[in-house]
């Protein structure tokens, strides 16, 4: 039975006088549910009243052994019971307490009284042999000691024992219907004349429920309940011998009347012959409240783990100390609340309460009270209080004692040395790698992500600092990383041994070149110096057998960005470079002949693997200059007038086309003919710019590519305006199939930062697009509409209004600006403000020089 649709007795606020306790002559059956506070506290009163000789509770013999760990000061709930297969670590089952289980209740209660306590389920072997085994990227799902709530929909039980009380009761919710008799029943004026009989007498009455229930609907959907509840009653059998009838069983109430139902010892051992048997190992684990209010598995359907965690806790008054601590989070947030704003709050509730008919304000009436008062009808920060009070994200400790693979000791004792502490909440660190302790903290989280334990992702840097030697995580701790932690632990028991190994195994079984240089990357980012000859060797082989342009382009980038990563690491990449090297020329290669004969698909795939190699070429060249800057004359370098940066230069005016290879590959020689220091990438750069002017005048190259080359050619400065805009015309000109056309333009304006303003700023070529789209004819224009939408929806908003305004105003008139007449725009200014612009300059200086301009420093 689930979670959800266990009954338990009410509430017995005030436990029951020790002398009160009467002499059991028969076993004391208390049934709960799970996770429920008001079962707690019940359990704890009929423990105090009855006073058993022994406790046995529904959960895995297998945990005997770790229930005194339960009496450790380090021992915080909420945790878990984890077991898991010992050939297969990934068929694992929780058994999570929560400081309000009843559960949790017993055991503290039994250790603190020096009572035995005892699990009586069917053991962890059996439940993991009959549980299907978890997918390699899916969580393990969690088992259900007591009442199993299978995630499929499929296997819901058809019966629902809370909904069928609270419908005899005249409830439509049956959740409202559990808080009005269980948990929000109060106990009388006079609790010191309570006797035992008080405490005990609800669990008599469910247990009689419970009996009619399960005499109407059988096992309710559960066939495995079966099994288990033998197991239980032949437990009971054993404790009832050694302790004699003065035991206690606190189970789920759908289990009671089968354990109070006479059967014969053979009968139960019939059923539990022929289970299939696994190796097991056991230990407790921090669980979280998140992690309950899951709807999966053990614990599904405890969507407010921290209000039932207040409500176990609050000693008094419930409702206003959560209104305290609402207002404590508010003000936390920096919302003004004052004092009169929880008072109101409190009486909100109260009347609400009073109006439904509700014995004592919920949830649900504190949530309203609450958006009234507190968050002015705004469900904003009803979010905020959702998150971190009714769900809560508190993370359990065990103590160090508790069991454990000796990956998760190692794991462990490196958290702690760099100060890097598990927490349930979501939160951003940020590294300097130049800082010994960063650095290792950044390889500790690679590391583990290599072996699948997802504990931090890469985050974007609140800094924005492009800079390689700062890095950003996101950090959280899921109680399911133990599991990943115990899957690793066949790798190595260190995190480095076991990294390093399965580095190993994946370079040696990879079967594409890509998988291969993103697996040295992540060597050089985790440190793992020994996996590295084997990477390399494994990358070196494939990289000679690979003749795949795509593959290698798809390569390159990977590459690239580990030997700058090493760079800042420390990291010897001298291999690593001459690898890198040797691909980047088989791609300029092969390239050009890989971009012909290809559909839209095929296109747009090689456009995005241009741009990788693009960046790859620009990080594997950042140390040295391109041959036209170490040959250009020192005054043409210097001089800042604007015929001279406008002028074309011989090399800016070379026709694109079957000379101009030829031109770049002369260049690329006397650049590798200047003295300098040989290294495995010199003359790269003009090699790649050569390819790229190849494409870009190739007719039989698909559009969006060539757009794309000229694009990159123009951004490097291997292209003037005028020459680029030549071939936009081109590429626009009536002869040109409007399908073609519009893919040069998404290859030269659309997916790279800056496309949208290139055309605001240069109003020729959004003159050369305007005249061609304004010339497609009706019948095809709506062919290339989903490509130039596709193209300038990626733009910023301010850059599309800016183009709707140029396009709208039409062509400036000839002198516009200059002539400083008022020719108002839409939009834009009545022309060129000479003495603003003037007073910009002397501030550009000192950027791009360093130095202010000379009539500033002269005045």
């Amino acid at each position: 039975m689930s979670d959800r649709t266990v009954s338990e007795a009410p509430v017995a606020e005030t436990p029951v006088p020790a002398t009160a306790a009467p002499v059991l002559d028969a076993p004391l059956l208390l049934g709960v549910r799970h996770h429920g506070p008001g079962s707690a506290r019940a359990v704890r009163a009929a423990l105090d009243a009855a006073r058993p000789a022994a406790v046995l509770i529904e959960g895995p013999p297998e945990g005997d052994a770790l229930l005194p760990l339960a009496a450790d000061p380090q021992m915080r709930p909420p945790v878990a019971l984890l077991a898991h297969a010992v050939d297969d670590p990934g068929r694992a089952a929780f058994w999570p307490l929560a400081e309000f289980s009843p559960e949790w209740v017993a055991i503290r209660w039994a250790l603190a009284h020096g009572v035995p306590v005892r699990f009586i389920d069917l053991p962890a072997t059996h439940s993991l042999a009959l549980k299907e085994p978890q997918g390699e990227e899916s969580a393990p799902a969690p088992e259900a000691p007591a009442d199993e709530a299978p995630a499929d929909p499929a296997l819901t039980p058809a019966v629902d024992p809370i909904r069928v009380l609270a419908e005899t009761a005249g409830y439509d919710d049956p959740e409202r219907w559990w808080e009005d008799v269980v948990e929000h029943r109060s106990p009388g004026a006079d609790t010191t004349s309570r006797t035992a009989a008080d405490a005990l007498a609800p669990f008599a009455a469910l247990a009689e429920a419970m009996t009619a229930l399960r005499e109407a609907y059988g096992d309710g959907g559960h066939p495995r309940d079966a099994v288990r509840e033998a197991y239980m009653r032949i437990q009971l059998r054993t404790a009832r011998k050694e302790f004699g009838d003065g035991v206690a069983v606190v189970c789920g109430a759908w289990h009671v009347p089968a354990l109070a139902t006479r059967t014969t010892l053979a009968a139960d051992r019939s059923l539990l012959k022929g289970l299939p048997k696994v190796k097991t190992e056991m230990t407790w684990v921090p669980w979280t409240h998140r992690r309950l209010a899951r709807h999966s598995g053990y614990g599904a359907g405890i969507d407010s783990p921290g209000w039932y965690g207040h409500l176990f806790a609050a000693a008094d008054r419930p409702i206003e100390r959560w209104m305290t601590k609402v207002a404590g989070l508010l003000r936390a947030e920096d919302r003004s609340v004052s004092t009169a704003h929880v008072i109101e709050a409190v009486r909100l509730a109260e009347t609400l309460a009073a109006m439904r008919g509700r014995p004592l304000a919920g949830l649900g009436e504190t949530t309203d009270a609450v958006r009234a008062v507190m968050c002015e009808g705004s469900d904003v920060p009803l979010a905020l209080i959702q998150d971190r009070l009714v769900v809560g994200e508190t993370l359990g400790e065990v103590p160090d004692s508790a069991p454990a693979v000796p990956l998760q000791r190692d794991l462990t004792r490196t958290q702690r040395t760099l100060r890097l502490k598990p927490e349930a909440l979501e939160r951003q660190i940020d590294l300097d790698l130049r800082k010994e302790t960063d650095a290792a903290r950044s390889r500790l989280l690679y590391r583990l992500r290599l072996l699948g334990i997802g504990w931090g992702e890469p985050a974007e840097g609140r800094s924005r600092n492009t800079g390689t030697f700062r890095e950003s995580w996101r950090l959280r701790w899921e109680p399911e990383l133990h599991v990943r932690v115990a899957e690793a632990g066949v790798w190595g028991t260190t995190v480095e041994s076991a990294a390093t190994a399965k580095a190993e195994y994946q370079a040696l079984a990879a079967t594409a070149l890509s998988e291969v240089t993103a697996l040295a990357e992540q060597c050089l980012l985790a440190g793992l110096a020994d996996a590295l000859p084997v990477v390399m060797k494994a990358l070196a082989d494939r990289a000679a057998l690979d003749a795949d342009v795509g593959h290698l382009a798809d390569a390159l980038p990977a590459l690239a960005r580990s030997l700058r990563y090493g760079d800042v690491r420390a990291t010897d990449t001298a291999a690593l470079s001459e690898v890198a090297a040797g691909l980047a020329e088989r791609i300029c290669v092969g390239l050009p002949p890989a971009c012909t004969g290809l559909d839209a698909d095929g296109a747009e795939a090689l456009r995005r693997q241009v741009d990788g190699v693009h960046s790859a070429i620009g990080l594997l060249t950042a140390g040295t200059r391109p041959a036209e800057a170490d040959t250009a004359a020192p005054a043409e370098a210097e001089d800042t007038s604007t015929e001279a940066a406008t002028a074309p230069t011989e090399a800016d005016a070379a026709p694109v086309g079957p000379a101009a290879p030829a031109e770049a590959e002369a260049t690329s020689a006397e650049a590798d003919a200047t003295p300098a220091e040989a290294t495995p990438t010199t003359g790269l750069r003009d090699r790649w710019s050569a390819v790229l002017r190849k494409l870009a005048g190739r007719d039989t190259v698909a559009g969006i590519i060539r757009g794309r080359a000229t694009r990159l050619l123009l951004d490097d400065g291997g292209l003037t305006e005028d020459e680029a805009a030549r071939l936009m015309g081109l590429a626009l000109s009536p002869g040109t199939p409007p399908t073609d056309a519009a893919a040069w333009i998404e290859g030269f304006v659309g997916g790279a930062s800056g496309g949208g303003m290139l055309l605001v700023h240069d109003e020729r070529l959004l003159a050369l697009v305007d005249t061609w789209l304004t010339g497609v004819p009706a019948d095809t224009f709506t062919d290339v509409l989903p490509l130039l939408r596709r193209t300038f929806s990626a733009f910023e908003p301010g850059v599309r209004r800016t183009l709707g305004e140029l396009a709208r105003r039409g062509p400036a008139p000839e002198h516009a600006g200059s002539d400083g007449a008022d020719h108002g725009y839409p939009g834009f200014g009545p022309g060129l403000d000479t003495d603003r612009a003037d007073a910009v300059e002397p501030v550009l200086h000192l950027l791009l020089a360093g130095a202010p301009a000379p009539a500033e420093a002269g005045a």
